[in-house]
């Protein structure tokens, strides 16, 4: 199933998360735009899905307790339907879903490795960050990504969105986070835009 056609969503927040995923008994947090707005406490921007991040190694499990759920893998532009009780592919990084018969989508769950109590970034094992840092809660005890772990995955599309969300948070992270997210950015691409915009340089 091509992606593009397809590409009708729900508009949901984060509150209706904690409804809809009431059933999962193993962590989940907002990631996306949404969780650096949890992070900020306001409403930065428009936004046009609602992303949630589990770690992989609970993927069955959590989708188990989908029960009336359509999950769907992307990859590459392309969805295809996930068997009840398979596990998504290793390659396959994001998943769509929405409740069956519904006429749009209404999450995509993203798949985030993890090594014992470690966060670790799926595109350079490097890249670690201990996991009590790397989900925060935010008042309502809503977990989401830390705001530096999503700036560093949306430091390589570089939409204008993510510039402006880099541009609106950036300011308001702690000197430890930016320093962070500096040496994560020069992990991987040294002539990042980015790098000089943080501090925790020599």
């Amino acid at each position: 199933m091509d992606l593009r056609p397809q590409n009708v969503w729900r508009t949901l927040t984060p509150q209706d998360a904690v409804v809809l995923l009431s059933a999962l008994t193993a962590p989940w947090w907002i990631a996306g735009g949404w969780a650096l707005d949890l992070y900020m406490r306001r409403v930065t921007r428009a936004h046009k899905d609602l992303d949630v991040g589990i770690l992989r190694k609970d993927a069955q499990s959590q989708l188990a307790a989908l029960r009336g759920w359509d999950i769907f893998e992307a990859k590459n532009g392309v969805l295809s339907p996930l068997v009840a009780g398979d596990a998504p592919g290793a390659d396959v990084n994001s998943l769509w879903c929405r409740r069956t018969n519904a006429s749009q989508w209404e999450l995509e769950l993203l798949l985030d490795r993890s090594e014992g109590e470690a966060w670790v970034f799926r595109r350079d094992a490097r890249i670690t960050r201990p996991l009590s840092h790397a989900i925060r809660r935010n008042s309502e005890g809503i977990a989401y990504l830390a705001p530096e772990i999503q700036l560093l995955y949306k430091a390589r599309a570089m939409r204008p969105e993510d510039q402006a969300d880099f541009e609106q948070v950036v300011p308001h992270l702690t000197h430890e986070a930016q320093t962070w997210l500096r040496k994560a950015l020069l992990s991987i691409d040294r002539e990042h835009v980015w790098i000089s915009m943080l501090t925790g340089g020599s």
